[in-house]
């Protein structure tokens, strides 16, 4: 039985603040956007508690991001944020992924994040290649840009799929 929207934002409401930051740390593992989401319930919609998450996510500090982006990994375009099943790719595509993630930790110091939900599944290997070797050519200032933004997109669509249960 799958449960309405309301239904799953009341229980996220009611629930006791260390189970709601339990549950929001899946999906940005910053303590302090998680504690900040819990302490300001209830939310009166799924829309609301979006733009509070999004709220939180533009004022992480340096600290903050380093704690959230610590807890992610490198995405698997196979899968993207939604899971799946395995998508079709060359061997050698497959490969350049790995090398160019290794390749941004080792420059930046956290795993690559991208946000793919926008992407059908058989366009986000190119998409991660993509974007993998467009940021690698960033600065580590604009980079932390750039990823603290597709970490607030990643959160947001993993907070969205929470809600609707």
């Amino acid at each position: 039985m799958r449960l309405s929207t309301a239904t799953v934002l009341e229980r996220f409401n009611a629930s006791r603040p260390d189970e709601v930051e339990a549950l929001l740390l899946g999906c940005c593992a910053s303590a302090r956007w998680a504690r900040r989401l819990a302490a300001h319930r209830p939310y009166p919609d799924v829309d609301a508690l979006l733009a509070a998450a999004d709220e939180a996510s533009y004022d992480l500090t340096a600290e903050d991001l380093a704690e959230a982006l610590a807890g992610e990994t490198a995405p698997h375009p196979h899968q993207g944020s939604l899971g799946g099943d395995p998508q079709p790719g060359t061997l050698a595509a497959h490969t350049a992924l790995r090398a160019a993630q290794a390749a941004y930790e080792s420059r930046f110091g956290h795993a690559f994040v991208i946000c793919l939900d926008e992407w059908a599944p058989d366009e986000r290997l190119d998409q991660t290649l993509a974007g993998l070797r467009v940021r690698l050519a960033n600065e580590p200032e604009e980079e932390r840009v750039v990823a603290a933004d597709e970490l607030r997109r990643v959160a947001r669509g993993r907070l969205a799929r929470l809600a609707a249960g």
